[in-house]
């Protein structure tokens, strides 16, 4: 049994900036989540960023400009805990909620049940409803037989594309926990024979390589692996396949798109939400 976090770091901020101090503790101290909540009567929000050991204090201060409480939490699943009070995501033709939202699902949506556990991804975070409004916008005029979700977590993405085109979705993820929350999510969604969840750094295994290339790939993970991870994932990418990236900042476009040109991929869109941005890259179908 992995043990849940037991950390928590928290500051009251603005409203105004709240967006930019819970993608900076994202960015710099490699929480398991980070919830922004807002007082709805009030020109306030709190941050709370949730981790698994003791978190440097002093760097989440500098970051938010002001003290950062760190505290040790009781033993219990704090992330599932903090989900279950979040109400359900709407984004493109997608609806995602949570067990305690059950009742709650319209009709004519792709309704996604998801529980976070120890993953990331439950559609609030606006990278993960950036990427399901481009899943969703994509199948409009493409059917994508081949896809990879590079970066898991929760395994949102790779559920999305599996229900919307009912073909088999590779999920991956460096973390093992996400895995298996991803195969539980799928089973819960009804296409766990679609989707398969595997442990992996990268692009770098030889289930992954064995399938590529791929005419879709996505991945929803930070500016720096992001980077780094160019050459792989390019090198996965079929001629005319699509490319989606996110979990980067607004000032981190021009530096992800850059990591990938070189590779032959070509910008085709940027969708941005708050300080938060996901790129639509391709690769031609010809030289040239």
């Amino acid at each position: 049994m992995i043990a849940p976090p037991l950390w928590k770091a928290s500051v009251v901020v603005t409203k105004d900036e709240a967006a930019n101090i819970a993608a900076a503790f994202e960015l710099a101290s490699s929480p398991q989540a980070v919830l922004s909540l807002e007082e709805p009567f009030e020109n306030t929000a709190t941050i709370e960023a949730l981790y698994t050991g003791m978190p440097d204090g002093d760097l989440l201060s500098k970051l938010a400009g002001r003290d950062v409480h760190v505290s040790l939490l009781p033993d219990q699943d704090w992330i599932k805990l903090s989900q279950e009070g979040l109400p359900p995501v709407r984004a493109g033709r997608f609806f995602v909620y949570g067990a305690h939202d059950k009742g709650r699902v319209p009709h004519g949506v792709i309704p996604m049940r998801i529980e976070a556990g120890l993953a990331f991804g439950t559609g609030h975070h606006e990278t993960t409803a950036l990427c399901l409004s481009v899943l969703s916008d994509l199948a409009k005029s493409r059917r994508y037989r081949n896809v990879a979700d590079i970066g898991c977590g929760t395994g949102l993405l790779a559920i999305g594309a599996a229900k919307l085109w009912k073909r088999h979705v590779i999920a991956s993820d460096i973390d093992p926990v996400a895995v298996e929350v991803a195969r539980e999510n799928a089973v819960a969604n009804g296409v766990a024979p679609l989707v398969r969840a595997l442990t992996a750094d990268g692009m770098v295994n030889p289930t992954l390589a064995a399938q590529a290339p791929y005419d879709l790939i996505l991945a929803n993970i930070l500016a720096g692996p992001l980077t780094f991870l160019a050459p792989q994932i390019s090198a996965g990418l079929a001629r005319g396949g699509t490319l989606v990236l996110s979990g980067l900042l607004r000032w981190q476009e021009n530096l992800v798109i850059s990591s990938y040109r070189p590779h032959g991929l070509v910008l085709r869109a940027i969708r941005r939400a708050g300080p938060w941005s996901a790129l639509v890259l391709e690769r031609p179908t010809r030289d040239g």
